[in-house]
């Protein structure tokens, strides 16, 4: 895409976000990447090209080998909490501000979406902002512990009951969290413009979100630098640098 179709692009998808009556996002790991956050798929430099998801992401390696667990979480715990919103967190949370977006669906577990300001954060996938006891289900500020377990390499244990502490990320073998998952449904039932951003929609069921905002006739906006399998359906395509792109969205838009 040449320059000039960039631009082209760049107003097109201004127009459709300064007209939206239910602007929804949807972001995934592209979006933090500009922040030094590794995504989990790219060849090469995906994590989940380094290590086998299974044996140290799973609901089964959390419960049955919890140093292997913590051992893998540790460097993306301290990369998480050192990490800063960029440019485009802080265009979303201006749009957010600016009442034209009404949600922020994120695959994202860095918390990086609130730390830059937005408020109706959707965040299927879970966070690294808590924890949660397994036995007597008490709640704990992440900051509290990360830096710690960072730093001493031991296991967070509940201050109550000594059990071992699980962060609030979705882990592989378990369910998401009903209650976000159909919040973020109905947003993306009653969007008339999603924008993705940061996403190459290929885990479900987060990537058939957009298939219900389609169902309500809604314009899709996708800024990710690899395809997707919506792109025949969007109105506009950015395969550009989401620190970019939405920065010169917003500077259009408000």
């Amino acid at each position: 895409m040449s320059r000039p179709d960039f631009d082209q692009a760049i107003e097109q998808a201004a127009a459709l976000l300064r007209g939206a009556r239910h602007g929804v996002a949807l972001t995934g790991a592209g979006i933090s990447t500009p922040s030094g956050i590794p995504d989990f798929r790219s060849s090469g430099s995906g994590l989940w090209q380094q290590s086998d998801p299974m044996k140290v992401a799973s609901l089964s390696s959390f419960r049955r080998t919890p140093r292997v667990f913590f051992d893998w979480l540790r460097p993306l715990a301290s990369t998480i909490f050192q990490a800063q919103p960029n440019p485009a967190h802080r265009a979303l949370a201006e749009l957010e501000q600016a009442g034209l977006l009404k949600a922020i669906i994120t695959q994202n577990i860095d918390g990086l979406h609130q730390r830059a300001g937005s408020r109706t954060v959707l965040e299927v996938h879970g966070s690294m902002n808590t924890l949660t006891c397994p036995g007597c289900r008490q709640g704990f500020n992440g900051a509290d512990y990360y830096p710690v377990l960072v730093a001493s390499g031991g296991l967070p244990h509940c201050p109550h009951c000594q059990t071992i502490l699980k962060p609030d990320v979705i882990l592989f073998e378990e369910a998401l969290s009903m209650i976000t998952w159909n919040a973020a449904e109905q947003h993306c039932r009653q969007a008339d413009v999603l924008l993705v951003v940061g996403s190459s929609l290929e885990v479900m069921p987060v990537a058939g979100l957009p298939v219900a905002a389609l169902e309500n006739n809604a314009a899709v906006i996708i800024n990710n630098f690899s395809a997707t399998y919506l792109d025949e359906l969007a109105q506009v395509l950015l395969p550009m640098d989401v620190a970019q792109a939405l920065p010169r969205i917003v500077k259009r838009v408000l």
